[in-house]
C-alpha cells in the first residue's frame, strides 16, 4: 500500500454534512522521495519517503503502486495525493503508562472492599499447581501501553492543503507530536 508520514496535533470536531464529527488533526511535514527500489536493482518495487520536520528527518519504505506509482527520486510529494481518497489506515504507538496493577490493566474487578476481606485490588490465583509455572500470555500486573495500533478503513473527512493538515475521524493512536503513518 502507498503512504505518507504525518504528525498527530490534537482531537477536536468539525461541521460535516451538517453534524459534528470528532477528528483527529494530522499534520504533513514536508514530505520528498528519497529513493525509488526496482525489480531490477534491488529484487522488488518501493518507494522511501523522507519527512523533514525542523531538523529530524525520518524515512519509510512504501510500496511503489497507486497514486505513488509514477513518482521520482527528489519529488516533493505533495497533498494532492488525497484529491480521490475517502478512506485510510492509520498506524501509530500507544501512549506509554508504565507500569500497573492487575486491575487497571485488564479491568479487573477486585474483591470485596468490605471489613474483614483481605483481597481488595490484588490479582488472585493465576492458575493451577501443575505445571508448576506461569503460562505465557496470562493477565498480570506489568508495562502497559506503547503498543503499535493500525486502525483501518478510518475516513478522511477534510483535507487542507494551505496549512497542510489532514483531518481524520475518530482516534488516532499516540500521542500529541508522535509520528503516524497513513496508507491509502
Amino acid at each position: 500500500m502507498a503512504g505518507i508520514l504525518g504528525k498527530k496535533i490534537e482531537m477536536t470536531r468539525v461541521i460535516h454534512n451538517g453534524v459534528f464529527v470528532p477528528v483527529t488533526l494530522v499534520r504533513i511535514p514536508t514530505l520528498d522521495v528519497a529513493q525509488v527500489k526496482t525489480i531490477e536493482t534491488d529484487g522488488y518495487s518501493a518507494v522511501v519517503i523522507r519527512m523533514t520536520d525542523g531538523k529530524k528527518v525520518t524515512m519509510r519504505e512504501f510500496d511503489l503502486d497507486g497514486v505513488l506509482a509514477n513518482v521520482t527520486k527528489g519529488q516533493v510529494l505533495s497533498l494532492d495525493i488525497f484529491d480521490s481518497i475517502t478512506l485510510v489506515t492509520v498506524s501509530g504507538i500507544s501512549k506509554g503508562k508504565g507500569f500497573q496493577g492487575a486491575m487497571k490493566r485488564w479491568n479487573f474487578s477486585g474483591g470485596p472492599a468490605s471489613h474483614g476481606s483481605k483481597f481488595h485490588r490484588a490479582l488472585g490465583s493465576i492458575g493451577k499447581r501443575k505445571p508448576r509455572r506461569t503460562k505465557p500470555g496470562q493477565k498480570m500486573h506489568g508495562h502497559m501501553g506503547l503498543d503499535g495500533i493500525t486502525l483501518k478503513h478510518v475516513p478522511l473527512v477534510l483535507v487542507n492543503k494551505e496549512l497542510s493538515v489532514l483531518a481524520i475521524k475518530g482516534p488516532v493512536p499516540g500521542a500529541r507530536n508522535s509520528l503516524v503513518t497513513i496508507t491509502f
